[in-house]
């Protein structure tokens, strides 16, 4: 696993890219984690760095920590770190409106993954409801289990649960804060 932190307006991101062995006789590189990193930690913080040691069978000296300025392009996942990091900074400056980047979904159970891939339909500069996106992934009634998919999202900002709001309007949780949810709708103008 290869680890990088990227600044995002005001906070920093942990991004985690691995080699997907299993797609290809080289692999191809594929993002497993897109996350806010708190002010004043480190990306070892991150909630999902125990999740993907036990998934992964990984030790800490499977993580490989590379400063954004040190990666190469002529390395596979480290080039995917770079575009990344490219694709966000262009999506922040308001020249981006969709990210198409690898993601590797596995660690998420069925229900999460629809839920994931159903977030990666919401349009730049809309907003659902829990319910809609429980609509949308054929779980009428299912609105508190999509909110907990959308909790256990391992992409922040990439696959956009930000763009799920409470029924009455109101912005409902974000698992980096609700600054933060709050300055990426208003970022895409659908938030005041």
């Amino acid at each position: 696993m290869i680890v990088t932190t990227a600044a995002f307006g005001l906070h920093r991101l942990t991004l985690i890219a691995r080699v997907n062995e299993h797609t290809s006789e080289h692999g191809q590189p594929m993002l497993v984690e897109a996350n806010w990193l708190l002010a004043g930690n480190s990306w070892h913080s991150s909630k999902s760095v125990p999740k993907l040691k036990k998934y992964y069978g990984l030790t800490d000296e499977d993580f490989t920590f590379i400063d954004k300025n040190s990666l190469s392009i002529n390395e596979p996942v480290q080039a995917l770190l770079i575009a990344t990091i490219s694709q966000l900074k262009d999506y922040a400056d308001g020249k981006r409106k969709t990210l198409d980047l690898p993601l590797d979904f596995s660690m998420g159970t069925e229900f999460q993954q629809r839920v994931w891939q159903a977030l990666q339909g919401i349009e730049y500069g809309e907003t659902i409801s829990y319910a809609t996106l429980a609509q949308r992934v054929n779980s009428p009634k299912g609105f508190r289990a999509v909110a907990q998919a959308n909790g256990k999202n391992p992409f922040s900002i990439i696959v956009p649960c930000h763009r799920v709001i409470a029924s009455d309007g109101k912005l409902g949780g974000y698992t980096g804060g609700l600054d933060k949810k709050e300055y990426l709708l208003s970022l895409e103008g659908s938030w005041t």
